[in-house]
């Protein structure tokens, strides 16, 4: 029997943290941080709720970071 794989590692690193800045600045911040894909999206933006180990969401309004969460 094959062995389970182990998921990759999630940054230990509060999505909060990432609300207030710039997306530019956030982004590379979380990439800085660990995280393997930042996303940013707009409010209301229509996405998929899969959850993605080392994925953040990054919601931007009036160009800040204004939600920000794993997944």
């Amino acid at each position: 029997m094959a062995p389970i794989p182990t998921p990759p590692a999630e940054p230990q690193d509060s999505p909060d943290t990432y609300v207030g800045l710039d997306p530019d600045a956030a982004e590379q911040r979380a990439r800085e941080r660990g995280w393997s894909t930042v996303r940013s999206l707009a409010p209301g933006t229509v996405i998929t709720m899969e959850y993605r180990v080392g994925r953040l969401n990054l919601e931007v309004k009036d160009g800040r970071v204004s939600r920000a969460w794993k997944g």
